[in-house]
């Protein structure tokens, strides 16, 4: 068991009795869990077994696709059809879809009600479960409406990563490595080694993650500044998910990632940050790990179009966060589109 201390809320990693103590503490009105097909399958029944309470299920549909205003809208009708006030707790047990939308409506139904997190996706107990940024997509553009609140609290179990499949693990990943990049070398160089990275012992690997993330966002919490730096490989990664979440081969948000790192670490390079060696390292660690998807690239004007409407821009101005070095990171730099357009094309090069 190992417990982070926020500025406002507390993250346990594996431990059910701090759960059971936050709940009494809370002594909710009405208790509802949010789940999706896969978290009712495999993860409520644990959950259930550390509440006396009789609880209401809202289950919505699993999929980064199902992260809009509509979702909302009936998550926000069942809690007003059964009887939830502003004593009520809202328990997010899901990956980064249910995280975000299930904060984002406790948050904002009668002003705000109290929700705890429980990540359930390697993506979402390194990422989404800290820095209490909510939220939901608009338009195909992710995270456009939202807000930034705080938890009650956070409540990861990595043996809830035995049910997923080698994908998904792969997706979760992709922050793993991020934030070594813009954070710890060490953990870098380790992590990016690894080869069977199912088989991982992720209570360590979750806690370090998670601590990086803790120390940049509590120095930035509104993201004005430093905050932006966790935003690495996301500009061109996001724009790419974005682009292909419709089509008949969606990313995943990993996956995504994992371009997106590639591309930006390129970024870096061109203008001098790291070396080509440190920008063909990262090349082949991330391609080894995710293949080499070229196809997902393209066409450059509409991905470029889509990161238009990154919310980091100041002023029409394309601003990215890449690397100062490995293991160190800068942010609100610009780049032109036709380094962007480069960036694609050295991806796209054969291995």
């Amino acid at each position: 068991m190992k417990n982070i201390l926020c500025k406002n809320y507390e993250i346990h990693i594996n431990d059910w009795s701090a759960f059971q103590q936050l709940y009494k503490k809370i002594a909710p009105s009405t208790t509802f869990i949010l789940v999706d097909e896969n978290t009712e399958k495999y993860c409520l029944l644990h959950v259930l077994e550390y509440i006396d309470d009789t609880v209401q299920i809202i289950r919505i549909p699993s999929g980064e696709q199902n992260k809009n205003l509509n979702t909302c809208q009936l998550v926000w009708t069942k809690l007003l059809q059964n009887g939830a006030d502003r004593h009520s707790l809202i328990i997010n047990l899901g990956g980064g879809v249910i995280g975000d939308l299930g904060g984002f409506c406790a948050a904002t139904y009668m002003r705000g009600i109290k929700f705890i997190q429980m990540p359930t996706t390697l993506l979402s107990q390194v990422d989404a479960s800290v820095g209490g940024k909510l939220g939901i997509d608009l338009l195909g553009f992710k995270n456009m409406v939202g807000l930034i609140k705080d938890p009650d609290g956070v409540f990861i179990f990595t043996d809830f990563l035995l049910t997923l499949p080698g994908d998904q693990m792969r997706s979760g990943y992709a922050e793993l490595l991020k934030h070594g990049l813009i954070a710890d070398k060490n953990v870098w160089e380790s992590l990016s080694k690894n080869t069977a990275i199912e088989s991982l012992n992720y209570e360590n690997l979750v806690y370090e993650s998670v601590l990086i993330k803790k120390n940049v966002t509590e120095q930035d919490p509104n993201e004005k500044g430093l905050r932006k730096i966790l935003n690495f490989g996301h500009t061109i990664g996001h724009a790419v998910e974005s682009y292909w979440m419709d089509s008949r081969t969606p990313l995943l948000h990993g996956e995504a990632i994992a371009i997106g790192l590639v591309s930006e670490a390129f970024l870096s390079y061109r203008i001098g940050k790291i070396t080509e060696n440190e920008l063909f390292d990262i090349r082949s660690s991330i391609l080894r790990l995710y293949g080499h998807h070229p196809k997902f690239v393209k066409p450059a004007e509409e991905l470029i179009q889509i990161m238009s409407h990154d919310k980091k821009n100041l002023n029409g101005s394309i601003r990215f966060a890449l690397l100062e070095s490995v293991g160190q990171a800068c942010y609100d730099v610009h780049i032109e589109n036709g380094a962007i357009e480069e960036s694609f094309l050295f991806y796209k090069e054969k291995i």
